[in-house]
């Protein structure tokens, strides 16, 4: 899978590249990452990628036209990409199902604003999308572009090297994870529970389902709407809501 990431801080986006899950897909040539730097689009001396706004207002406006020269390059050297991404507050909310969406492309390319945003006419001629992490504000798009790719990355196969624990994430099928624990078995008072212990598989199973339902119910009940879930999950679900009322 490739990305193709447009900047003006190059050197933060390969910083966030350098380590982790990401870059062992690329060290496994399962992942291609280019960083291109806009300040190279552009074409005056003092390489100028804002300019103030029409109309008057706080900050600077970054341009179009280095964006779209740079995404014009990509074509170029890499073919029509699958998907151009703008990463701004006012695109669609980036979730798992956006991730799963995103991972079965070839190639996509991200666009990092900065400043007050991006010249409108990047949205309508040059990305194809609008995307964003959440309903708070960044410095910039840089952050927002590693964790799109950090996210993408991990659906593509033999990125992560244990598919099942990519299957058991959450949100994966809609639902919050269950605990988990791991040695000592009692910390500052708190023991592990006696059933994970046990070595009773079965019982161990039916536990970690129980426990994703009870925290995505007390902590994010509306995901289970659009959750998907086995006969035994909707059988706990039910006796749980029971309980609950």
């Amino acid at each position: 899978m490739i990305f193709d990431i447009v900047t003006i801080f190059p050197r933060m986006v390969q910083a966030g590249l350098a380590e982790g899950v990401v870059a062992r897909g690329i060290e496994r040539e399962l992942l291609t990452v280019g960083v291109r730097d806009l300040r190279e689009f552009t074409t005056d001396r003092h390489r100028s990628v804002d300019d103030m706004p029409y109309g008057g207002g706080p900050g600077m406006v970054m341009k179009p036209e280095p964006l779209a020269r740079a995404v014009e390059a990509i074509r170029r050297e890499r073919g029509e990409p699958s998907a151009v991404v703008l990463l701004s507050p006012q695109g669609r909310r980036f979730d798992q199902h956006e991730a799963v969406r995103l991972s079965g492309l070839a190639h996509i390319v991200l666009l990092c604003g900065r400043y007050e945003g991006m010249d409108e006419r990047v949205r309508e001629a040059v990305a194809t999308e609008e995307l964003s992490i959440g309903d708070f504000v960044l410095s910039g798009g840089e952050l927002a572009a590693l964790v799109v790719i950090d996210a993408v990355s991990r659906l593509v196969p033999g990125v992560v090297g244990d598919a099942e624990s990519v299957e058991s994430d959450s949100f994966s099928r809609g639902l919050l994870d269950y605990p988990h624990y791991t040695r000592p078995a009692e910390f500052e008072g708190r023991a592990v529970p006696e059933l994970l212990r046990s070595g009773h598989h079965g019982d161990i199973r039916r536990w970690r389902k129980q426990q994703a339902l009870i925290r995505t119910l007390e902590r994010r009940p509306e995901l289970l709407a659009g959750a998907t879930l086995d006969d035994e999950e909707r059988a706990l679900l039910e006796e749980l809501r029971k309980d609950k009322s």
